[in-house]
């Protein structure tokens, strides 16, 4: 793997913080365009996504506090360079941003699930490319396998995030990068097709659920236990997050669904009866 791209006098310039400040770049441009094609302001959505942007962050870092029991029981490694440098933990910042949208989105006059429906596959794309950014550093690394594709991670990898060297270990980075692929080029076709606002946003909150549970069975890097709830249940804490975030994703979508089927049909109704008048 490749942890560092260069140095810049003393000071290295990592790999993920490069692949990482890419996806959010690229994922802000791509909202961006989405929503202006949906007739929403541009501007707006820049200024929204520079929020949600820092909202994602310190969401990532705080749940990166419930996770991490080396930050619980040391807190002054919280002002260390290998915290900062961190990217924290991908549901905490995913949470934190949709708490501030909710916020934003009224502020700044935006309809609340179009707005999202313009930002979900740029989500998704930002986590296929940070996810390569994680793979180039060795973390969130997975258990250890004999199938063909398992992935020996270097000395260098090793040294950052304490990735196993010794035998080969499920690539769980390109397994969500892949996901989160897939996910992107569906949401994209489906934005085009959409029956009712939301709807876009809503798969990508079940089919993101739905992968990142599987995933997380491959997955063996150190997560912490928030309140026990993984030795009580046997599932890891984003475990726990992807099925309530499934199942809510679902549930809105059924109930969304039916309201723009009921909208349809009292359309139709009047314009049968306005046609026999």
């Amino acid at each position: 793997m490749y942890p560092e791209l260069f140095r810049i006098g003393n000071f290295p310039v990592n790999t993920y913080g490069a692949l990482l400040a890419a996806a959010f770049l690229l994922a802000l441009v791509f909202a961006a365009r989405l929503a202006a094609r949906d007739g929403l302001p541009r501007e707006r959505v820049y200024d929204l996504g520079l929020w949600l942007l820092l909202a994602a962050i310190l969401g990532s870092k705080l749940l990166m506090l419930f996770t991490e029991p080396e930050y619980r029981a040391h807190p002054s490694h919280l002002l260390s360079l290998d915290f900062l440098r961190s990217g924290g933990v991908f549901y905490g910042g995913l949470l934190a941003a949709v708490a501030t949208a909710f916020v934003l989105v009224r502020r700044f006059r935006l309809p609340w699930w179009k707005t999202a429906d313009a930002f979900a596959p740029a989500i998704a794309l930002g986590q296929a490319i940070g996810r390569q950014g994680c793979f180039a550093a060795g973390c969130c690394w997975g258990k250890p396998t004999a199938m063909p594709w398992g992935v020996k991670f270097s000395e260098a990898g090793h040294e950052i995030t304490g990735v196993p060297t010794e035998v080969p270990l499920h690539p769980t980075q390109l397994y969500e990068s892949f996901a989160a692929a897939f996910i992107c080029l569906f949401l994209l076709w489906l934005h085009r097709r959409k029956i009712f606002s939301g709807q876009v946003i809503l798969f990508y909150g079940a089919l993101y659920g739905a992968a990142r549970f599987v995933i997380e069975f491959f997955r063996d890097d150190p997560r912490g236990d928030i309140l026990g709830l993984t030795s009580r249940t046997g599932l890891s804490t984003s475990q726990i997050i992807s099925l309530l975030v499934f199942a809510a994703s679902v549930a809105l979508l059924f109930v969304r669904w039916r309201r723009a089927s009921s909208t349809v049909a009292r359309a139709a109704a009047v314009s049968e009866t306005a046609a026999r008048a």
